[in-house]
Formats: C-alpha cells, structure tokens, sequence
C-alpha cells in the first residue's frame, strides 16, 4: 500500500483544520457544549461531524481496494474523489448564505468513491 496513505494524511489535515475551527469557533462565541442554538455554531459541528461520519468507513473500503491489487489509477480516482468531494462539501455547508451545489457535489463525489469502492469489492469477492 503506497497510494491510500496520502490521501489519509490528507483528509487528515482537513479534519485537522474542520476541527481547529470548531473549537475557535466555540471560544469566539463561548459555547463550551451543543451548539446554544447559534446556527454559524451548528454549522460547523455538522461539518466536522459529517467529515468524521464519512471518511473513516470510506477510506476503509478504498484501502481494501488497494489491498486487493485495485488499480493505482482507481486507487488515485477514489482518494481524490473522498479528498475533493470532502472538502467541496465542507466549504459548502459551512456557508451561512449556503449555495446547495457545493453541498451535493461534496456528497455525489463521497458517495461515488464509497459506492465504488464497495462494488469493487463486492465484484472481486463473488467474480473475480
């Protein structure tokens, strides 16, 4: 495996980011748990929260595809669509005047990659 490690680290550095954010953002407004219905505060629990709810599973399911001698090529197509799809999402959703096409590329693009990346596998497992 040589492929999937850097998209991780950089998926990494997003959740990283999404999460620096979050807590500045909790200091700034000085809400210490939930969001004290302050809707730039929801926003960014639910991005950081939706990144932390898809990446792990779907990086999970594309390092199997590695694993299983997938093509570099859609090891690369997948990671970037996660990576893109993630961030695209995340800039999306954190708009407080939210334009809806960032948000539903950000997710078209995350499930394609998990969508694939399962059928691949499923594909190996019962065809190959």
């Amino acid at each position: 495996m040589q492929i999937l490690p850097i998209y991780a680290a950089l998926l990494g550095f997003v959740f990283f980011y999404l999460s620096v954010r979050t807590i500045g953002l909790r200091r700034k407004l000085r809400i210490g748990i939930g969001s004290n219905e302050n809707n730039q505060m929801l926003r960014a629990m639910r991005v950081h929260s939706n990144f932390a709810e898809y990446v792990p599973i779907t990086l999970i399911l594309i390092l199997f595809v590695e694993a299983q001698g997938g093509p570099p090529l859609l090891v690369h197509a997948l990671g970037a669509l996660l990576l893109i799809g993630r961030s695209v999402h995340a800039y999306g959703v954190s708009q407080m005047n939210e334009k809806f096409v960032f948000r539903v590329s950000g997710m078209m693009m995350t499930f394609a990659a998990l969508l694939v990346s399962a059928c691949v596998l499923l594909f190996n497992a019962f065809v190959k």
